[in-house]
């Protein structure tokens, strides 16, 4: 089912919005709209409209993720959130930067790029998946903390496995510790409720094109107010000499890193409008009918495969995944045959992974407000006659 304005192909069953979302009809309208009217004067656009406009963005999106406008700034996706926070810091031979197995494959990269060059040592914490309390992922991230740990990236939500960690037990057991933490929340915000200024975290980075189905092309990277002075933003621009005190330092050196295209960011209130209106207690009720719709839909995936479930219900968000059984003989570069068969024969768009290491595999499936239950009725028939 796709209810409501989306362009996505009815023909298809979309079970995959946690990689790339959906960007509604009226929310590319609104970027449209903010496109025209760059174009009708450009120069007044960049002098006078470009900051008051993502001021009103900053002011919607802070009211979703809980956080102070000061300590927000726009970028184009999660990664690049972490890009550049990890990029900011300072590490010497024998430091640690901590994370897990579960970390995004593109974060993991700046992590290792980084320590390669400084003589860091990116130290990997084994987290279970299945597992049967969330207790277990905090015990085992902390254990792995020490004296030489100089940050810690560890995702709110995971990507493969769809785990929602127990993020805020774990910030603030490491920053106890002085252990800053970036918290990866590429799938946090419209999928969970968030109180960023409440959770203690140094920094923490979403994407608006995931769960909020902004246009692709806009994150955010909340930073802490005492962790603010020694970021840089990935592109030097003219905010880095910019004398006004109008403005917070912080959005002075992200808000204008030269002409690119904002849109993405300035459709962001449209967008969470459009979301909002979809459930009658606005975008909490959303994320509750997802969730609802998510568990329910992993419960027959398990029936199906005569499995237990591999995470308690409270660590489930809006994805979930399930063991599949191992298929022997694929490459873990390689498009996994499960998946392009199921596009390419039954017109199912679900992701199977390779996690931990092929052969294992996992399937993810997502729980958006253009799904229903026909949609995983079509799944469960398919890998009925698949595995």
């Amino acid at each position: 089912m796709i209810p409501g304005p989306w362009l996505l192909d009815p023909a298809v069953a979309h079970l995959n919005h946690g990689s790339f979302s959906a960007v509604p009809i009226p929310v590319l309208e609104a970027q449209d709209r903010w496109r025209r009217r760059w174009e009708a004067d450009t120069t007044e656009f960049v002098l006078n409209c470009w900051e008051p406009a993502l001021d009103q963005s900053r002011l919607a999106l802070a009211e979703v993720v809980g956080s102070r406008p000061e300590n927000l700034v726009f970028v184009a996706n999660a990664t690049a959130g972490v890009n550049i926070v990890v990029r900011s810091q300072e590490f010497a031979r024998g430091d640690q930067i901590l994370t897990t197995t579960h970390a995004y494959n593109a974060c993991r990269n700046v992590l290792d790029h980084v320590a390669a060059r400084s003589g860091a040592e990116v130290v990997v914490v084994a987290v279970p998946f299945p597992l049967s309390d969330a207790s277990e992922v905090t015990e085992s991230i902390t254990a792995a903390a020490t004296t030489r740990t100089r940050l810690a990236l560890i995702d709110h939500i995971t990507s493969a496995t769809g785990l929602v960690l127990p993020i805020a037990d774990i910030v603030t057991r490491l920053e106890a510790a002085d252990i800053p933490v970036l918290v990866d929340g590429a799938h946090g915000p419209g999928m969970v409720p968030l109180g960023l200024e409440g959770l203690g975290a140094s920094y923490y980075t979403g994407n608006n094109h995931k769960w909020l189905s902004a246009p692709k092309g806009s994150g955010f990277l909340w930073v802490r107010a005492d962790r603010q002075e020694d970021l840089t933003p990935m592109t030097i621009s003219h905010g880095h000499n910019d004398p006004r005190t109008d403005r917070p330092r912080l959005h002075l050196l992200f808000d204008y890193p030269g002409t690119v295209d904002v849109t993405a960011h300035l459709a962001l209130p449209d967008a969470i409008t459009f979301l909002s209106a979809l459930h009658p207690e606005g975008l909490p009720g959303l994320m509750a009918a997802n969730r609802d719709l998510a568990l329910r839909e992993r419960d027959r995936l398990l029936d199906l495969l005569g499995i237990e479930a591999p995470a308690p219900p409270e660590m489930i968000g809006a994805l979930a995944s399930v063991p599949l059984p191992p298929a022997a003989g694929e490459s873990e570069h390689a498009m996994s045959e499960l998946a392009r068969k199921l596009r390419q024969e039954y017109l199912i768009q679900v992701p199977v992974f390779f996690w931990p290491t092929p052969p294992e595999r996992l399937l993810r499936i997502s729980a958006a407000p253009y799904n229903d239950e026909a949609d995983y009725d079509r799944l469960l028939s398919a890998l009925a006659i698949e595995l």
